[in-house]
């Protein structure tokens, strides 16, 4: 008796108190999406915002200071690009940060029903600025941290990427 209790206990408890994960997402994360609110949240890049660059050949500032040795960068290059690492991660969250509150607002005026076309057209394109402004942020630090590398630093970034 005690175990068809238990089970039954356990089976109840599960039934009750489990929430799918879509169930307990914010109104814009169901959105954007628990992957694309979750790496807007957290400032990772799941949108492949850098792909130009990376395509382009332009080094990661990332993979530049995970090879820092092998590229045998300079105590002023590691430090710079740390630099630009670090106000990356801020610029990407704060970004993120706005692109959610966006989207927040977005969905209260469609659920609320008081959506108007201009209001569309305005959110429609914070969105877009934000996004582009997210963008031009990444790739400027792979613009910067090409800058910074000599040439047979660039040289030997090219050959530790290839597979």
């Amino acid at each position: 008796m005690k175990l068809i209790v238990t089970c039954f206990s356990i089976v109840f408890a599960t039934t009750c108190f489990a929430q799918a994960p879509a169930d307990s997402m914010s109104a814009s994360a169901k959105s954007l999406g628990y992957e694309q609110y979750k790496g807007f949240y957290d400032g990772v890049d799941i949108n492949n915002l850098d792909r130009i660059a990376i395509l382009n050949h332009y080094p990661s500032p990332k993979k530049v200071i995970i090879l820092k040795k092998e590229l045998a960068l300079t105590a002023d290059q590691t430090a710079q690009i740390t630099a630009m690492n670090k106000e990356l991660a801020r610029k990407m969250k704060e970004m993120g940060s706005l692109i959610i509150k966006n989207e927040n607002t977005l969905n209260e005026l469609f659920r609320t029903k008081q959506i108007t076309d201009g209001a569309l057209i305005f959110y429609a394109n914070r969105y877009g600025g934000d996004i582009g402004e997210l963008r031009n942020a990444m790739l400027q630090t792979y613009l910067k941290t090409k800058d910074l590398l000599t040439p047979e630093q660039l040289k030997k970034y090219e050959e530790l990427q290839k597979p």
